[in-house]
C-alpha cells in the first residue's frame, strides 16, 4: 500500500490542442452528441418529407418515444455494453477510446424524448377537435412536465420528485398514448410497437420480489449488504433496491466474490434514505429488474487500467479488482479506511492490490485526484483511467485527463 505525499508534486502533461480541449468540454460529451444526432436525423426526415401527413407524424412520434423507452431497458443496456466491449485490446486506441463511451447511451433517450414530443405536438396541432385532440393535449402537457423536471436544475435539487414524476408520469403517458392510438384507428405496426414498449416498461416490475439481506455495519458511515437469494450477478453490474417499491429506488454496484454465490453492496451514508438504511438495518428489501452493466465494464477494451475511487466508490471497483480480468492499479481516497470500512475490506483489497495507493483524507487531507490519477497512469503504463466518485470530482478527473490526451471515464448522472 502506497500513501506517499510526493505523488501530489508530479507535473501534469500540457493540455492538447485547442480543438481537443473544446471537444472534451462536458457540454460536448458523447451523451449530448448522441442527443443532437437524434434531433438532426429527425430534422433531416422532416426536410425530406417536406409536408408530412398526420400518419407520418404519428409514426415519427411513436418511433422516437419508443427509442426513448427501449434504450433504457436493462437487457438493451447490457447488449450495448456487450457489443462495445467485443473489440480487441489490440485495436487502435482512438477506436477503443470512443467505444468506451458506450455508457453515454442516455443521449439516445434524451434525443428520442425531445423529438417524439415535438412530432406529437405537430400531430396534435393538426388534429381536429374531438376525443383524439383532447387526449393529445393531455399527453403533451404530461410530456412537457416530464421533460421539465428531468432538466438538471430540477433533477439535481429534487431527485426524489423527479424520480416519481418520471415513473408515474411515464406510466400515465404510455396509457394516454395507447388511448390516442386506439382512437385514430391504429394499424398492426402501431399496436406492435406499443406492445413492445409496454412489455419493456413492465419487465423489470415482473421481476419484483422481497429478499433477505444480511447487513454488517463497520462504522456509522457505511453498511456492507450481503445477498444470497439465488442470483450471482456479473462483475461491474448494479442492483436496484428499495424499502418502498412505489416511492424510490437506489442502485448500487454488485460485488460478487470469485467462486462464491451471492454478492455484496457497499452502501454509504449520502442522504435521508441511505442514512435511515444504515441506522435501522432492515433485514428484508425489495429488488427489481435485471442486473445492469455499468461504466467499469469498459475495462476489457484496454490492456491496463487505473481505477480512481473516493469513499464508497470503491464498491463498483472492487469486483473488477477481485476478478483481475484486466491488469489494474487502484487509487482510493477516503477518510480513515480501516475505521470506516473495516479491516476485512481493506485487507481484501490489499490482497489483490498490494501496490494500491490508499489515501487517508483524515490524516493527509484531500488530495489532487487528477495528479494522483496521472501519476498512477504514467507509472503503471496504463491505457485508460476509470473514475468512480461524486459528480464534481468525477468530471474534474475525466475532463482534466481527457484534455491532456488520456482516455478517462466516469458516470455522467444522466438519469
Amino acid at each position: 500500500m502506497t500513501t506517499s505525499l510526493e505523488r501530489q508534486d508530479i507535473d501534469l502533461p500540457p493540455l492538447t490542442s485547442p480543438l481537443r480541449r473544446v471537444l472534451k468540454h462536458p457540454r460536448l460529451m458523447h451523451h449530448n452528441r448522441l442527443a443532437a444526432l437524434v434531433l438532426l436525423v429527425n430534422a433531416g426526415f422532416l426536410y425530406a418529407s417536406w409536408t408530412p401527413s398526420d400518419r407520418t407524424m404519428g409514426h415519427a412520434a411513436l418511433a422516437n418515444l419508443a427509442l426513448a423507452v427501449i434504450v433504457r431497458q436493462q437487457y438493451v443496456i447490457n447488449l450495448f455494453f456487450r457489443l462495445a466491449t467485443r473489440a480487441s485490446p489490440n485495436w487502435p486506441l482512438k477506436i477503443r477510446w470512443t467505444l468506451g463511451k458506450v455508457y453515454h447511451f442516455g443521449g439516445l433517450h434524451v434525443g428520442g424524448a425531445l423529438a417524439g414530443t415535438a412530432w406529437f405536438l405537430a400531430l396534435t396541432i393538426s388534429t381536429p377537435k374531438g376525443a383524439p385532440a383532447a387526449v393529445g393535449w393531455s399527453l403533451l402537457a404530461l410530456l412537457a412536465l416530464i421533460i421539465a423536471t428531468a432538466l438538471p436544475p430540477f433533477r439535481s435539487r429534487h431527485h426524489d420528485h423527479f424520480e416519481k414524476i418520471h415513473r408515474f408520469g411515464g406510466w400515465t403517458a404510455l396509457a394516454l398514448f395507447w388511448t390516442h392510438t386506439l382512437l385514430v384507428s391504429p394499424g398492426p405496426a402501431e399496436v406492435s410497437v406499443l406492445s413492445v414498449v409496454t412489455f419493456s416498461v413492465a419487465l423489470p416490475w415482473l421481476r419484483l420480489r422481497k429478499v433477505d439481506v444480511r447487513l454488517e455495519r463497520p462504522s456509522p458511515h457505511v453498511v456492507l449488504a450481503r445477498f444470497d437469494h439465488g442470483e450471482t450477478p456479473f462483475a461491474g453490474s448494479s442492483t436496484a433496491i428499495s424499502r418502498s417499491p412505489l416511492k424510490e429506488w437506489h442502485s448500487f454496484a454488485n460485488v460478487p466474490a470469485p467462486g462464491e454465490p451471492g454478492f455484496r453492496l457497499t452502501i454509504s451514508r449520502a442522504g435521508d434514505w441511505t442514512g435511515s438504511f444504515i441506522d435501522e438495518l432492515p433485514d428484508r428489501v425489495w429488488v427489481k429488474g435485471i442486473t445492469t452493466a455499468g461504466v467499469a465494464n469498459i475495462e476489457t477494451l484496454f490492456k491496463k487500467v487505473i481505477y480512481v475511487a473516493t469513499g464508497s466508490g470503491i464498491g463498483p471497483c472492487l469486483p473488477h479488482l477481485l476478478a483481475a480480468e484486466v491488469p489494474s492499479r487502484l487509487v482510493w481516497a477516503t477518510r480513515d479506511p480501516r475505521t470506516t470500512y473495516g479491516d476485512a475490506l481493506v485487507e481484501e483489497i490489499l490482497a489483490v492490490q498490494p501496490d494500491a495507493l490508499i489515501w487517508d483524507t483524515t490524516r493527509d487531507g484531500k488530495p489532487d485526484m487528477v495528479r494522483l490519477a496521472y501519476a498512477a497512469y504514467r507509472d503503471f503504463g496504463a491505457e485508460a483511467v476509470i473514475c468512480i466518485s461524486n459528480k464534481k470530482l468525477t468530471w474534474q478527473v475525466v475532463e482534466g485527463l481527457e484534455r491532456r490526451g488520456i482516455p478517462a471515464y466516469g458516470a455522467i448522472w444522466d438519469s
